[in-house]
């Protein structure tokens, strides 16, 4: 048996940020970028209000941010409560390949860990760089049979993710950092079942906080199975029907997963991007209001139905996973943004009578990131759109300046122009901070 965990843990104690390609550096502000102007825009959803009412008063000494807020809280929280609130819209980066969110455990994780233990910013973004490699290569090791059976990938790869790069600006030797995975390993969870609650943000807040615990754990000599990873009894023989470890070692240092990840234009389920773009393009191709339209059919790949299937959300989080839902909001608004999956959307009547007008089939031919839409109007004309690619995928990736314009549509509400423009320069200069805990404190409305 390959010694799949050792192998890993030897490459996060041994990488450095010299040997990282500078599109790959990029790729990192860029994804630190999005996850900030995320977790900065979910801070005043009210699944963080509820969240931090029930688990402030179990806080320790305040030793780091909440985004987007005046709490303070120990670290282990701090990570919790800022891995919701960036996850919470549903708006946050994604790995196409498995469908992980990859920042949002990782980088919650390790800026409260920097801003208590005053890191540089290099420092931070090798971490980051790491802590995405580890949680993605491990998903491309078991997806898709792991999802498919149930699991919510993002939080039970990402807590991987986040003990290795919190196990790297630890300073863990290799035997620790082995550990570290192996605390996470037994953390690892997050049903898909919780999709369109509250509890869907709580899994990569909760990966980030386990995580974080790990490498700490890990750090004072607290042992760990080594082969967490391979073991028969470990997380890929225990949690997937299938699994494929050379997707974990092969390539190390020479291929890296942040290289692929996306960024959302929509604040919903990836799976409805090409589904919300080909309508907002029909819709400003031929000025549709909604009221003119008699009935809208989509051809769309089967995950669409079993993953955003739902006919009558009642509330915003499950607006976010009805491609119905989605498509009304598409034609009606021509956006698919935060506000488009509030409560007062999802029951907004304009939106209900389009939404019942949707019709979607599941084509297996037909790609994840494709989609077929047809729409009939009262006069009979029948207008089609096909997307072979939504926007921001990695064909049709959005644009630093289109991450910079979603940020501040994101962050300008809460923290307010100025404020803004300075996080996000920070964001683009993070490798160069003294102090990456300077982020952090940027972040403060």
């Amino acid at each position: 048996m390959t010694e799949v965990t050792r192998i890993l843990a030897q490459y996060l104690v041994e990488a450095r940020y010299a040997d990282l390609p500078e599109p790959v550096r990029h790729q990192a502000r860029r994804s630190l970028l999005n996850w900030m102007g995320c977790a900065v825009g979910g801070a005043q959803h009210p699944t963080l209000d509820h969240a931090l009412a029930a688990l402030k008063p179990f806080s320790g000494p305040e030793q780091a941010t909440v985004l987007g807020r005046r709490e303070r809280l120990d670290i282990l929280h701090a990570a919790l409560m800022n891995g919701i609130a960036s996850h919470v819209f549903d708006f946050d980066d994604t790995h196409l390949k498995t469908i992980i969110h990859p920042a949002g455990p990782v980088a919650s994780a390790i800026l409260a860990l920097a801003e208590q233990r005053r890191i540089g910013g290099e420092a931070l973004m090798l971490a980051l760089v790491l802590g995405v490699e580890a949680e993605c290569r491990i998903g491309n090791a078991v997806y898709p049979a792991h999802y498919d059976i149930g699991w919510h990938i993002t939080g039970t790869a990402g807590v991987f993710g986040a003990a290795a790069a919190a196990g790297r600006l630890l300073g863990l030797d290799a035997q620790r950092m082995g550990w570290a995975l192996g605390i996470a390993g037994t953390q690892s969870s997050g049903f898909r079942e919780m999709f369109g609650t509250m509890c869907k943000s709580f899994h990569p807040g909760r990966a980030a906080q386990n995580g974080l615990a790990a490498a700490h754990l890990a750090a004072e000599g607290f042992t760990s199975s080594n082969q967490v990873l391979e073991a028969p009894r470990g997380f890929a023989h225990v949690m997937s029907t299938a699994r494929d470890f050379s997707q974990i070692t092969e390539g190390l240092g020479e291929s890296f997963e942040i290289a692929l990840n996306t960024y959302k234009p929509f604040a919903c389920g990836i799976v409805i991007h090409p589904t919300i773009d080909g309508c907002i393009q029909l819709r400003n191709e031929h000025k549709l209001a909604g009221e003119e339209i008699r009935r809208i059919d989509l051809q769309v790949h089967p995950l669409v139905l079993e993953l955003t299937g739902k006919r009558t959300p009642q509330v915003g989080l499950e607006g976010k996973f009805s491609v119905f839902h989605s498509a009304a909001v598409a034609i009606i608004h021509g956006r698919a943004g935060e506000e488009e999956y509030g409560d007062a959307a999802v029951r907004d009547p304009r939106v209900i009578r389009l939404r019942d007008s949707v019709e979607a089939v599941a084509e297996p031919g037909v790609r994840e990131d494709e989609a077929y839409i047809s729409i009939t109007l009262a006069d009979g004309r029948v207008l089609d759109k096909h997307v072979a690619h939504a926007i921001g995928s990695l064909e049709r990736p959005m644009s630093d300046a289109q991450l910079e314009e979603k940020f501040r549509g994101l962050s300008e509400r809460v923290l307010g122009p100025e404020r803004t423009r300075r996080l996000i320069q920070l964001c683009w200069e993070a490798d160069r901070l003294k102090d990456a805990g300077e982020l952090a404190r940027a972040a403060v409305p």
